[in-house]
């Protein structure tokens, strides 16, 4: 397991200044956030710009932004509703979607069946190695 934490607060706030510039997602794509991640440890470690940079680009959580018109609307494809909705943190596939980055920070463009999970509380977890 890794050493680094998700900043969940962190990520939230970053998402909120960055909303009006990101793009708008179309059909059933959906844009999740990447997350921040700490700067230190709970032990005061400071952890290296590049160890935080691995982890955020190889996270499996994200912060889902915005959803686009046929999100989840295949009644065939999901019978019981939505797995998810905008403000849910959830577990994806590492490395998967449409990458890009805005202000230095990682976005992610996914397919509504590309969620594996919805989390509530994102902090702790991690990619396995």
């Amino acid at each position: 397991m890794s050493a680094t934490a998700i900043d969940a607060d962190k990520t939230q706030e970053t998402a909120a200044n960055l909303a009006d510039r990101l793009p708008v997602p179309v059909g059933y794509k959906m844009l999740v956030i990447k997350p921040e991640i700490q700067e230190k440890s709970e032990g005061g470690i400071v952890y290296a710009d590049s160890t935080r940079a691995k982890e955020e680009q190889g996270a499996v959580v994200g912060l889902v932004l915005r959803q686009g018109p046929m999100c989840y609307k295949d009644e065939d494809k999901f019978p019981t509703g939505p797995w998810c909705k905008e403000g849910d943190f959830v577990l994806l596939r590492a490395y998967s979607g449409s990458r890009f980055s805005a202000d230095g920070k990682e976005f992610i463009i996914v397919n509504d069946d590309q969620i594996e999970g919805v989390v509530a509380d994102p902090r702790g977890i991690n990619r396995a190695y």
